[in-house]
């Protein structure tokens, strides 16, 4: 049986895997903005970071998706 944990994930309770990177959390919501920003318990997170970051029970994750307009 796959272990789960529960997040906050842009203010929503979400159930996710145990040992989630933010790279898989990315993908498993489709988010494919190249511009996206990641926060991890209200901190930036380097993009070169999400496959080494690792979710645990109770982390509160925020993907920000600037709109540049002109």
């Amino acid at each position: 049986m796959n272990k789960e944990v529960e997040i906050t994930a842009n203010g929503f309770k979400e159930k996710i895997p145990e040992n989630m990177t933010i790279s898989r959390l990315i993908a498993h919501f489709g988010e494919n903005d190249v511009h996206l920003i990641v926060e991890h318990n209200g901190r930036f997170v380097y993009p070169q970071k999400y496959s080494e970051t690792i979710l645990s029970e109770s982390d509160t994750i925020e993907f920000i998706n600037p709109e540049f307009g002109g």
